[in-house]
């Protein structure tokens, strides 16, 4: 049988259509439900559906009055307030392109993203850095949130598959990349409501993401807007620690976040969080130990997701599916997925293979920005590869084995270093790990792990690998780290420590 995951397409949206007003059609049955609330320690800011709906048509007239006409492309460059997603959905609105950016980014990363976009229009925060040599008009944030009180407009109604947003992404030799994707992406999030989220109308939804972030704009705003339900965010400043209880005082019903976030939590005992009904991990993969200490902690699962910037989640566990241990659940129903070998053809079921995905699938990028050549080159036949390595059981399960120019070759076996780095983490004391395949001489290479712990004894930990690894799973040089470099992306930069000395102070 071969890696192959075939189910009914999911029916396409209406033909003239609009992401954001889709977003919003809520507002016009539940205008005085409380659609977003940006919660502290001592306060919550609280957004009603209709006052979010006013802001976003007001936005959008305001920034065509501006000068700015369909199909311009907006940067934004907004701190975790607000005004990042009605400005974003605002765009969406009036028929623009924003381009949502990390505040985190410096001068010289915003300006080569900005050289390539050629933005008609940037929404600047306060402290943010801009990009340099842009002609583009610069509108300050509190500028942008005045125009909440322009006449509001009706949204620009179009074709599914005309651009809607183009996020930017780490590409493969260290430059960003814009992804270019159509107003139909938000159609194709449907998929997940049932096959990840078990969203309903009346759950609320907290994100520990900052707006700014796509995971939190998709999971933690649009598709509970979209449902009906409440989007709980965060305050900028707060701390993981701080997080369950604000998740208890809110009464959150599902929680998300990354797996390094979920990890910090449980750094301390968690207070109850009796309306919790279980969490969400995206971002990277999820470790089984981590899963099972979320568990113990609270009572709830944690349902995975694996998706990336040109497809958002297409793989998932959910509530009354939830993912066999080690695997990170079934393509949700909908998707058409494979698992090819390196000439494009399904490997068989259990071997492992690239992940790839139909080009139907509605969720799937226009392309990459003014890169024909690049876009294509993603595909065999009609496959969209992913880059990452999972293998496809006979129950249509998805076990992720990494990106694939992340797999370790030791002894000709092919590691996955997430095996490696979930075995090390269960070891006490450590609390952050790499494994890198390492070249020590010329030709010659072995897989080492990089660790951050305080008084690791090395031949414990090593004795504690023994018994979970195979001998050729088992790293072979042990380096310790003060921290593990990060890619813009927040996930471990391997080609970094691939480029480290050997010895560290």
């Amino acid at each position: 049988m071969l890696s192959v995951f075939e189910s009914p397409a999911a029916p396409p949206p209406p033909d003239a259509f609009n992401l954001a007003a889709y977003v919003l059609a809520q507002a016009d049955h539940v205008p005085d439900k409380t659609a977003l609330a940006i919660v502290s320690a001592s306060r919550a800011n609280r957004w009603r559906y209709g006052a979010v709906a006013q802001a976003v048509a007001g936005i959008a007239g305001g920034l065509l009055a501006q000068g700015c006409s369909p199909g311009d492309r907006v940067l934004l460059r907004l701190g975790n307030t607000a005004a990042f997603p009605f400005a974003y959905l605002g765009a969406i609105w009036a028929g623009l392109i924003p381009v949502p950016t990390s505040s985190g980014l410096t001068e010289e990363e915003i300006t080569a993203i900005s050289a390539q976009l050629r933005p008609s229009l940037i929404l600047a925060g306060d402290g943010i850095a801009l990009p340099q040599g842009s002609d583009a008009r610069v509108l300050e944030e509190a500028d942008v949130m005045g125009l909440a009180d322009h006449p509001p407009v009706a949204p620009v109604l179009g074709d599914p598959e005309r651009p809607a947003y183009i996020i930017f992404t780490s590409g493969t030799s260290g430059q960003p990349r814009g992804v270019v994707h159509a107003h139909r992406a938000i159609w194709a999030r449907r998929m997940m409501w049932d096959g990840w989220y078990g969203l309903t109308a009346q759950d609320r939804l907290m994100h520990a993401g900052a707006f700014n972030w796509t995971y939190t704009l998709g999971t933690g705003l649009m598709d509970p807007w979209t449902m009906g339900a409440t989007a709980l965010i965060p305050a900028p400043g707060l701390s993981s620690t701080q997080l369950p209880l604000l998740a208890e005082r809110h009464q959150a019903t599902i929680f998300a976040a990354a797996p390094g976030v979920y990890r910090q939590m449980l750094r301390a005992k968690l207070p109850p969080m009796p309306k919790l009904r279980h969490g969400l991990s995206a971002g990277e993969a999820l470790p089984p130990a981590l899963r099972n200490q979320w568990q113990q902690a609270t009572g709830t699962d944690l349902h995975e997701a694996l998706g990336m910037s040109e497809c958002s989640t297409f793989v998932s566990g959910a509530p009354g599916a939830p993912a066999p241990a080690g695997t990170s659940g079934r393509p949700q129903l909908g998707r058409t997925i494979a698992v090819l070998d390196s000439d494009g053809s399904p490997v068989p079921r259990g071997a492992p293979g690239v992940l790839s995905i139909h080009r139907s699938d509605p969720g799937l990028m226009l392309g990459y920005l003014d890169a024909e050549a690049e876009t294509n080159s993603r595909y065999a036949g009609d496959w969209f590869q992913t880059g990452d390595t999972v293998s496809l059981s006979e129950q249509d399960h998805i076990t992720y084995l990494g990106r694939s120019d992340d797999m370790i070759n030791a002894g000709g076996f092919r590691v996955s270093p997430l095996e490696v780095e979930g075995q090390a983490l269960s070891f006490a004391g450590l609390r952050a790990a790499a494994a890198v395949e390492r070249e020590v001489r010329r030709d010659v290479t072995v897989l080492a792990l990089h660790y951050v712990g305080d008084q690791i004894d090395e031949a414990a930990l090593e004795a504690h690998l023994a018994t979970r690894l195979a001998p050729y799973k088992r790293p072979r040089m042990l380096i310790r780290e003060d921290a593990l470099p990060l890619a813009g992306n927040g996930k471990i930069n391997r080609k970094a420590l691939r480029r480290r000395p050997a010895a560290r102070p």
